[in-house]
């Protein structure tokens, strides 16, 4: 790192801790050796490394902004850094890996799994100093969007998925799913490197809305279409639910609006409820028209004052 850490960072002299290790974590993410093979990826990587070892301390920090020190951990003018930099023991030696920094260990597992350190992968890869030792990666998460209709997300069942290299993969989807919901495949995404565990696949779900069926939490709701003489005189119907058609009695006298309850029939034991709505026939005929004006003569109803 020749110039400004802070630039190397993409950051100013006025950051904070927190911001100088979020910009780290985020260029060891995106430019990390093991992740990112371009050899610019590779510069833009160290300079940061070197930058953030500089900058992670404060007192460092302090000397580095007061210009006791320089970018390259020299002395003004007393002795100068780096002739010892990478001596044994130099508390200041640097490391462009993660191991060093308790706080990054986290970055570490993301990047490459729990297991890395474990198995001493903490350092630069391919960048040399790891002699004949053996690469090992974890696999790549892979993540998709999963469309699936209503039914299947309410009853579960199989869909399959396209892989990005062509291949396809059946995915069970839990009865009960819900929109937006994140399913995880334990060793269904990228292939690992070496002895490195396979990664995992991510499946968010979208549920497609449904014409007739309506969902909140385990509970399904329906509008049922009644026609006039079922509202009036009582009827037993058929009626949908996410499991097939099942029979429902109307009571006699049902208005629009009315709420039927069938237990059990939602969603993991939920209930359904069945909403009334009275329709009349799009055309209406003579024997119609005379029953209703005989009726409204002799029995006038009102449902506007009781309401």
């Amino acid at each position: 790192m020749a110039g400004d850490p802070y630039a190397a960072l993409g950051l100013t002299k006025s950051a904070t801790e927190a911001e100088i290790k979020k910009a780290y974590r985020k260029i060891a993410k995106t430019d990390h050796p093991d992740l990112n093979p371009d050899p610019k990826a590779t510069e833009r990587f160290k300079a940061a490394a070197a930058a953030y070892e500089l900058l992670k301390d404060p007192e460092q920090r302090r000397r580095f902004d007061a210009g006791e020190i320089d970018d390259q951990w020299q002395e003004k003018p007393r002795y100068t850094y780096r002739p010892h930099a990478e001596a044994a023991g130099n508390p200041y030696a640097r490391d462009y890996g993660f191991g060093g920094d308790p706080d990054l260990s986290g970055v570490f597992d993301d990047l490459f799994g729990r297991g890395a350190r474990a198995r001493g992968f903490g350092g630069m890869g391919g960048m040399g100093g790891g002699g004949d030792r053996q690469f090992h990666m974890r696999g790549q998460d892979l993540r998709f969007q999963l469309q699936i209709d209503f039914l299947t997300a309410a009853r579960g069942g199989k869909t399959r998925i396209t892989l990005p290299d062509g291949g396809d993969l059946e995915v069970t989807i839990p009865k009960g799913a819900t929109d937006g919901q994140t399913i995880r495949l334990r060793g269904k995404g990228g292939p690992g490197m070496g002895q490195g565990e396979a990664g995992d696949a991510y499946l968010t779900l979208t549920v497609l809305p449904d014409p007739t069926f309506r969902r909140e939490g385990d509970d399904i709701f329906v509008t049922l279409p009644v026609a006039i003489d079922e509202a009036v005189l009582g009827a037993k119907i058929a009626a949908p639910t996410i499991d097939g058609p099942v029979n429902l009695t109307i009571p006699a006298g049902s208005s629009s609006g009315r709420r039927l309850r069938l237990r059990g029939r939602g969603v993991n034991g939920g209930d359904q409820h069945v909403e009334i709505r009275v329709v009349i026939p799009p055309n209406v005929d003579d024997d119609l028209r005379a029953f209703m004006e005989t009726w409204r003569k002799t029995h006038a109803y009102d449902p506007r004052k009781e309401a």
